[in-house]
C-alpha cells in the first residue's frame, strides 16, 4: 500500500496523520475526519487480500459484529468503507498503550490488573449477550488509557448462531491464548472467551506467557494437556480464583463473563464530599424542564 501515506485522502474525508500498527489483514492508521473534525483509526485491509474471499468476509464481519456493541469498554466502530479499491474499518480513536507494550517492561500491578479485568469481563458480557464471541483475546488486541482497558480487533470474531467462516478442522487465534476446545478444532462458545481472558490476567501478571513452548503446534497441545504455572506469591485470593476457574480445560468448568465481573472485589468509589446546606440555598433548584432540554 504504498500510495498510503500522511495526508492522503480516502473518501474525500479521512486525512491520514500517522501510521500506528500492521497485522495480517491490514494497516491501522490514525487519520483526521476532515467533516466531523475528530481524530479516528482507520483499519485499511491490505489489497492483496482484497480478492480472498475468505478473509474479505472476515473483515466485513468485523465491522458488522464490532458495530452491534455499544461499551465504554469495547472500541467503537463508526463505519465500513470501500474506496479506490481499498477496503477499511473508522474506528474511535484510542490514544493508549497496548497491554502488550506494557508488558513490554515487565508484569502489571495486581490491582490495576484486577480492575483491566473486570472492565473486559464487562466488554465480554454484552458481547455475548449479542451472541458475538471474539476468539481472540490477547495483550495486542487490549488499549488502556487512563485505566481503562477497551477490547478491540473483532477480525476473527464469530457470531454464537450465524454460520461460521472457519473450514473444517481449521484453527483460528494466536496460539499463546487459544483454548483447548480452539486448539482441537472443536466448537467455540462464551467460555472460549474466558479461558483467552484468564490467559491474558495470568501473564499480566507475570509478564511471562503460561503456555509457551517454542512452536504454535507444540503450544496449543500445552493447552489441552499442561496445568497453567502457577502464580506469582501473593496474587489476591479473587483474582486467583478467577484465573484458576476460567483455565479450567473443560468449557463447561468456566464462569461467564458476567460471573467473572461480579468474582472480583474491586475498590468502591470515593464517597462524596459533605454538602454545605446553607451553601445550596443560595442557588435555586434547576427546572427539570431546563435539564431535559
Amino acid at each position: 500500500m504504498q500510495r498510503l501515506r500522511p495526508g492522503y485522502v480516502l473518501s474525500g474525508r479521512y486525512r491520514l496523520v500517522r501510521h500506528v500498527a500492521s497485522g495480517g489483514m491490514g494497516q491501522v492508521w490514525e487519520a483526521l475526519d476532515e467533516t466531523l473534525e475528530r481524530h479516528v483509526a482507520l483499519k485499511i485491509m491490505h489489497p492483496s487480500t482484497a480478492d480472498e474471499v475468505a478473509l474479505a468476509e472476515r473483515f466485513r464481519d468485523e465491522a458488522r459484529f464490532a458495530a452491534q456493541l455499544s461499551h465504554p469498554h469495547i472500541v467503537t466502530v463508526h463505519d465500513y468503507l470501500e474506496d479506490d479499491g481499498l477496503a477499511y474499518l473508522v474506528m474511535e480513536f484510542v490514544d493508549g498503550p497496548t497491554v502488550a507494550s506494557m508488558l513490554s517492561r515487565g508484569p502489571l500491578d495486581p490491582d490495576q490488573v484486577r480492575v483491566l479485568i473486570a472492565q473486559l469481563a464487562s466488554a465480554l458480557t454484552v458481547a455475548h449477550e449479542a451472541g458475538i464471541i471474539h476468539r481472540d483475546i490477547k495483550p495486542a488486541n487490549v488499549l488502556v488509557t487512563e485505566g481503562r482497558a477497551q477490547l478491540m480487533d473483532f477480525g476473527i470474531a464469530r457470531s454464537i448462531e450465524g454460520e461460521s467462516r472457519t473450514l473444517t478442522g481449521e484453527v483460528l487465534g494466536t496460539a499463546h491464548y487459544l483454548s483447548p476446545e480452539q486448539a482441537l478444532g472443536r466448537t467455540v462458545g462464551p467460555a472460549t472467551d474466558m479461558y483467552s481472558l484468564g490467559v491474558l490476567a495470568h501473564e499480566m501478571l507475570t509478564a511471562s506467557k503460561p503456555f509457551d513452548r517454542g512452536t504454535p503446534i507444540a503450544t496449543a497441545l500445552a493447552h489441552v494437556q499442561d496445568p497453567p504455572p502457577p502464580l506469582p506469591e501473593g496474587t489476591p485470593k479473587d483474582l486467583a480464583t478467577v484465573i484458576t476457574a476460567c483455565l479450567s480445560k473443560e468449557p463447561e468448568d468456566r464462569p461467564t463473563a458476567a460471573l467473572v465481573f461480579h468474582m472480583l472485589t474491586l475498590p468502591e468509589a470515593p464517597a462524596p464530599e459533605p454538602v454545605d446546606p446553607e451553601a445550596t440555598m443560595a442557588h435555586p433548584p434547576i427546572p427539570r424542564r431546563a435539564l431535559l432540554d
